[in-house]
């Protein structure tokens, strides 16, 4: 997509971190240097990459992004380079790519690292060259004076190791490298973000700004985030339909970030991924014994890619023996509330990790499910879905 920045656009928070980054966004924006912004899922990497655009002497120019994930190889190449008439199915016209459209501007390449390793190559052909060949050209096509900004919430140098990652590439864009971290870990920050969400969603949505109850507050700010910027967004705009002007209270919040309980720094995803302790093992742990929610302890975990979904399949199997065979005892088990049933059912069936029921079930009258206890046993009563 080509267009320009919105004004008023600014980095949101009072922390250390937040000053610093802002601080690499200001020196950054000085110069043409390729830039690599990396962080989790959330965090504002494109809000990053639109400030280094918007205080650059390309300010004036077009800004241009792309999510790479997801976009097969063809239609990647095609919207960054362009293709020419009858190239593939469907391309009824010559078409402009991003980087030719967007010359003198700045492009934004979201999630790198889930480009192929043959669009790597053409990428850093770019690169090297600034030459653009239209998809289905047999010659160029000119060139393009464009700064490039990538994003990634991968680790490179893992992608690089295991071979899925050209580390020529990885060079060409880390000349100037800015790290956001989770919001979990700058806490600081979660007050004037909800004030300016607030304030944000009030006057686009045409209601009063909602006043907040310190209990509620307080929650907010301990909830651990783990869809971090996207995630405080959502749950802002979607209080501040609800409360429609009148005072927030706990019985507004979402039913994920009420059950959940602020966990020790260790227990934080990138802690759980890095010791591999039998995972699965500690987050069943978790659930049983100290009550915390599935959607705060598992879901983030297995979204942001720090747990396969082997592991989710065990945790989900594990649970099945526990309550012979019945997803309704299992939401029950894993601390969600009953109205959760078809959400979790449809996650599960999303992700391939719903097995049949049969395979956990016995003869009537063996053992059952003791919800005190959150685990099977003795029982007359026929087990019920």
């Amino acid at each position: 997509m080509v267009s320009h920045i919105e004004p008023g656009l600014q980095l949101i928070g009072t922390s250390a971190v937040m000053r610093a980054i802002d601080a690499d966004i200001h020196a950054a924006a000085r110069s043409d240097a390729k830039v690599l912004v990396t962080g989790e899922t959330g965090v504002g990497k494109d809000v990053v990459a639109r400030l280094l655009h918007a205080r650059s002497r390309r300010r004036a120019a077009s800004w241009a992004a792309i999510n790479c994930a997801g976009l097969p190889d063809t239609l990647l190449e095609s919207e960054l380079f362009g293709h020419v008439r009858g190239s593939f199915t469907d391309a009824h016209r010559d078409k402009r790519g991003l980087f030719e459209a967007a010359s003198e501007g700045t492009v934004f390449i979201d999630e790198v690292g889930e480009m192929s390793v043959r669009m790597q190559a053409v990428l850093l052909r770019f690169l090297e060259t600034g030459e653009l060949q239209r998809v289905g050209a047999e010659r160029q096509s000119g060139r393009a004076d464009v700064r490039i900004v990538a994003a990634t919430n991968r680790d490179l140098r893992e992608r690089i190791a295991a071979g899925v990652f050209r580390e020529d590439l990885y060079y060409r864009l880390n000349v100037i490298r800015i790290h956001i971290p989770p919001l979990r870990d700058r806490s600081e920050d979660v007050v004037p973000l909800l004030d300016h969400f607030f304030r944000l969603f009030s006057r686009e949505h045409r209601v009063p700004r909602p006043d907040v109850q310190a209990d509620v507050l307080r929650r907010l700010v301990e909830y651990r985030w783990p869809g971090n910027l996207r995630e405080l967004k959502n749950v802002v705009e979607r209080m501040t339909l609800r409360a429609d002007g009148r005072t927030l209270t706990v019985a507004d919040l979402p039913a994920d970030l009420v059950c959940a309980a602020r966990a020790p720094a260790e227990r934080t995803p990138a802690g759980l991924a890095a010791d591999r302790v039998d995972p699965a093992g500690e987050l069943m742990r978790r659930m049983l014994e100290e009550g915390e929610c599935f959607w705060a302890t598992v879901y983030p975990l297995f979204m942001n890619r720090d747990l396969s979904r082997e592991q989710l399949r065990t945790i989900v199997r594990t649970g099945l023996e526990r309550t012979v065979g019945n997803y309704r005892l299992l939401v029950h088990l894993f601390n969600m509330p009953a109205e959760d049933y078809k959400r979790f059912l449809a996650f599960l069936k999303k992700h391939d990790c719903c097995p049949s029921f049969k395979a956990f079930r016995v003869a009537p009258g063996r053992r059952s499910f003791d919800a005190s206890r959150g685990e099977t046993t003795a029982d007359r009563a026929p087990v019920c879905a």
